[in-house]
């Protein structure tokens, strides 16, 4: 098994996207990128810890591959948008790769390359080591799953997962 850890908006989002993947054994929401040990959530919203809204992916590379996880990051989400997804805006959104070593780093850069024929606007996601994940709070875990209904995730999820064809 290996790990992947994007950030792509809020990540009750991308959770949703890539625990519907076959090979993707969970998703954890998180946080990453900041300078502060063991954020709440709370304090991530402030935007003064640095740290994104992440998803960590544990994966199974023979059954789906790394290139292809980068390849439903693009299409999950704009890489264009500084700061934000939708009306959700901070840095704590931004559009982030967190790489776990030097090959998902190497997939992730040409995977941007190809990614920036797709776009008109250019691609603003940052590619960096991940230094730590710090999982969010259990209210955040499968977050989509266990409230459908909820007016974020009937409006912004739902549509997402039906435009990927996820759901």
């Amino acid at each position: 098994m290996e790990k992947a850890t994007f950030g792509a908006g809020c990540f009750w989002c991308v959770e949703a996207v890539f625990e519907r993947l076959d090979g993707v054994s969970s998703v954890v929401s998180g946080y990453a990128g900041g300078n502060k040990a063991n954020p709440t959530y709370e304090e991530v919203c402030t935007g003064q810890t640095g740290h994104a809204e992440v998803a960590q992916i544990t994966f199974d590379p023979s059954k789906i591959s790394y290139e292809k996880l980068l390849s439903i990051f693009w299409e999950s989400h704009d890489p264009t948008t500084l700061n934000r997804q939708g009306a959700d805006a901070g840095t704590q959104y931004r559009s982030a790769i967190f790489y776990h070593d030097e090959r998902q780093r190497l997939a992730a850069e040409q995977s941007m390359a190809e990614a920036r024929k797709e776009f008109d606007d250019p691609i603003v996601t940052e590619i960096v080591a991940l230094k730590e994940f710090y999982p969010a709070e259990n209210y955040h875990q499968d977050y989509y799953n266990n409230h459908k209904n909820a007016p974020y995730c009937a409006l912004v999820i739902g549509p997402k997962l039906k435009k990927l064809k996820l759901e």
